[in-house]
């Protein structure tokens, strides 16, 4: 497993690197290569981070769905805040929901109250093993825990699942 989480974690940092400099010019990958490898030996040696990950064909699809329902949800969570700004009109209930989620792993876990608080209009509190304190704009679903994680995490949730659990 450690083995795995040192690859799982070089690759993620080369990945960076090619993505923050935008060139796959020899001299910049090895120089992205050795800071990666420093970084991954002196940080990572210890560190359980991607210990969780499931490296499969299955999970990398899955990784860009992810992705893609994110995105959506994103643009979907902008466009409703965006209304709620120029028609004040518009009734808001802010409120904390709890939520409760399936997920077991602590990285599934921290991505999910990640991709929750980068959705505008909620923002994630406090997270407690299982259950997930939401600060919501519009707090619909009131007490309903049910509907609450229904209409919040279930859309993340379940491609996490294939990812990580």
């Amino acid at each position: 497993m450690k083995t795995k989480n040192l690859i799982v974690s070089f690759t993620v940092l080369m990945i960076a690197w090619v993505l923050l400099n935008w060139t796959i010019d020899p001299v910049n990958l090895i120089i992205g290569a050795s800071i990666s490898i420093f970084l991954v030996v002196v940080f990572c040696s210890k560190c359980e981070l991607f210990t969780d990950i499931k490296i499969t064909p299955k999970a990398f699809i899955y990784t860009f769905i992810y992705l893609f329902v994110f995105i959506i949800e994103l643009i979907k969570a902008n466009i409703d805040i965006t209304r709620r700004v120029l028609s004040p009109k518009l009734q808001i209930n802010p409120g904390i929901v709890k939520v409760k989620t399936k997920l077991k792993s602590k990285m599934a876990r921290l991505i999910l109250a990640d991709s929750i608080t980068l959705t505008p209009g909620t923002f994630t509190l406090q997270v407690e093993e299982d259950v997930f304190y939401i600060h919501c704009i519009d707090t619909r679903c009131g007490d309903d825990v049910e509907k609450a994680t229904e209409e919040i995490v279930r859309k993340f949730e379940k491609y996490l699942e294939v990812l990580y659990d």
